[in-house]
């Protein structure tokens, strides 16, 4: 798990390598990762926008921007969370996603709240220290 907490919202992820929906042999390999979003702030939040940077194994970027997430625009009180699962392929057995999500509060902040890097191995992976 994967964890950053930015202006009192917090994201874990989870990733997880999908073997059944991967073939390594066509260089397809398939990832899905859960996300959680808590609201440790004292008032609310709506989660507006997402950017991801996607980096696969051989080091090409992909970013992807859009509104809200998996078609929701979560609204989120004091204490509440909101968890999702979406999925990632890629061309190469390992690679690392990052991003932020734009949020408001009630009150017409704007928030840049981090999703914090995570690793996505699959068992083809060559491990090595970087």
């Amino acid at each position: 798990m994967y964890e950053a907490l930015t202006s009192g919202v917090r994201v874990r992820v989870t990733p997880q390598f999908v073997e059944e929906q991967s073939a390594p042999e066509d260089r397809h390999y398939f990832w899905a990762y859960t996300v959680d979003i808590i609201n440790e702030r004292k008032d609310t939040v709506q989660l507006r926008s997402r950017y991801w940077r996607i980096t696969d194994g051989n080091g090409r970027i992909e970013e992807v921007r859009g509104p809200g997430v998996v078609g929701q625009t979560p609204v989120l009180t004091p204490g509440d969370s909101f968890r999702y699962t979406s999925g990632c392929p890629l061309a190469t057995p390992s690679g690392i996603m990052a991003g932020s999500y734009q949020m408001t509060t009630a009150a017409g902040e704007l928030l840049d709240v981090v999703i914090p890097a995570f690793s996505l191995d699959s068992p083809d992976t060559k491990r090595s220290v970087n």
